[in-house]
């Protein structure tokens, strides 16, 4: 099962950079905020399809829950708007990885401190390791598309 869960984190994190790189045109296109717009407008309406079809009956509504788990929603917002201008003007790749990046450095945080209610996870050499290296990735990465648009 834990093999599944990654390898579908790891087809979500693909779809998250085909939506990216094609919110980066779209986005150029018509306006950054109306192209995301659209995808929480066409998002909310296949995930309002999913809940109908498919979700069981819960014993709490949405109402009920505390009041700081519902600001969870309003991250996507800021997300999607800066992935719309960054891929406009460093590329997926750079973007995506400057995102990795962010939600490493972010989860292991929250991981260390039992943020939002998660259970604590301590930092360890072996997270400093990945922050290291994913920090050497987003610099390659960021190093050699500058090199290529400089060249074009």
């Amino acid at each position: 099962m834990t093999i599944l869960m990654i390898l579908l984190a790891v087809i979500g994190g693909a779809l998250l950079s085909v939506q990216a790189a094609i919110n980066g045109q779209l986005g150029a296109k018509v306006g950054v905020f109306r192209s995301a717009f659209l995808t929480f407008s066409v998002g909310a309406l296949i995930t309002a399809l999913l809940i109908f079809y498919f979700e069981p009956k819960q014993t709490l509504t949405l109402l009920d829950v505390p009041k700081w788990q519902l600001l969870g929603a309003m991250c996507g917002v800021p997300y999607i708007v800066i992935m719309v201008l960054a891929v406009q003007r460093i590329g997926a790749a750079v973007a995506t990885v400057a995102v990795i990046f962010g939600q490493l450095l972010m989860s292991i945080l929250i991981d260390n401190f039992g943020w939002f209610g998660n259970e604590m996870l301590p930092f360890s050499p072996y997270r400093l390791g990945a922050l290291i290296c994913l920090g050497i990735a987003l610099y390659f990465i960021y190093s050699s598309s500058k090199d290529k648009k400089i060249e074009a």
